[in-house]
């Protein structure tokens, strides 16, 4: 490790140094496996923190997480029964370790409001916050955060289908008698409509290509992502059915251009878009 000019240490490969605070009471433990593979896209998940009771038996779901993926569980009784102390003890823990000064940004997972004030906290500080949480999370949170993911993205796939397989044939079925011969049915022509969802925010696309477009109207892909997150923390292409932005964009040809360019000395090509009028 080196240090910065601000006395942080600094990872060699410059990754961010994370510190993941997990309200175990707001969030459910089937997205584990998501949530540390989306984490590991922003950075390095230096520390690791899971707060609950671990006293009522629904928490028992989240007993396998701390030790198979090295997350140290924090124990917080609850001092009224209405309602739990784990937001307090959160709070206290993350301004300890932000007066550390070794970290460069917070991953909050919770669906919780309360949790706001923290965040902007945090970001006066000059630290990035990554909020995690479910779609009924408050729009305040949402907007304290500097990127906020919908949990609801990162939960496992469910598993197919098992109507899907044909059913054995009985050895004494009798078959039906052959009836008259049908003809072939002709494919179905759907007329052409746009692959985007109904509350696809097409005009805030838009306006992130005018405000980072060139002359010519084209505007890289990487930039236009940057100036959606700035305009809205939890905007997604994985909410509208695309699992990454350029596919976003490709496959809907009726209103952006894509183009890929090579760049000299670089393996993989830049993609840039463009709106259609």
């Amino acid at each position: 490790m080196k240090l910065r000019a601000n006395g942080k240490n600094e990872l060699e490969d410059g990754q961010r140094r994370l510190a993941v605070l997990i309200d175990a009471d707001n969030a459910q433990a089937s997205i584990i496996e998501g949530l540390l593979a989306e984490i590991a896209r922003y950075g390095v998940a230096s520390v690791k923190r899971l707060y609950g009771d671990w006293t009522p038996p629904h928490t028992a779901k989240w007993k396998k997480s701390p030790l198979k993926h090295s997350i140290g569980p924090v124990q917080q009784f609850p001092y009224t029964t209405v309602k739990n102390a784990t937001d307090s003890a959160m709070i206290i823990d993350a301004m300890d370790l932000m007066y550390t000064g070794r970290f460069d940004g917070f991953c909050i997972v919770s669906s919780d409001s309360d949790f706001t004030r923290l965040a902007q906290r945090l970001r006066e500080e000059g630290l990035t916050v990554f909020g995690f949480g479910e779609r009924k999370t408050p729009e305040s949170f949402v907007a304290a955060c500097d990127k906020f993911v919908y949990t609801e993205v990162l939960r496992p796939e469910a598993a197919a289908d098992p109507a899907a397989k044909p059913e054995p044939v009985k050895k004494n079925a009798v078959r039906k008698p052959a009836g008259k011969a049908t003809e072939p049915a002709a494919p179905k022509t759907e007329p052409a409509k746009l692959a985007v969802s109904t509350n696809l925010p097409i005009e805030l696309i838009r306006q992130a290509i005018e405000e980072e477009s060139d002359e010519t109207g084209w505007a890289h892909l990487g930039a236009v992502g940057s100036y959606l997150t700035k305009i809205r923390p939890d905007f997604d292409s994985r909410l509208y059915g695309f699992r990454k932005l350029s596919e976003l964009f490709k496959k809907n040809p009726k209103l952006f251009l894509v183009e890929e360019r090579s760049t000299p000395g670089v393996a993989s090509k830049a993609i840039y878009v463009k709106t259609l009028a």
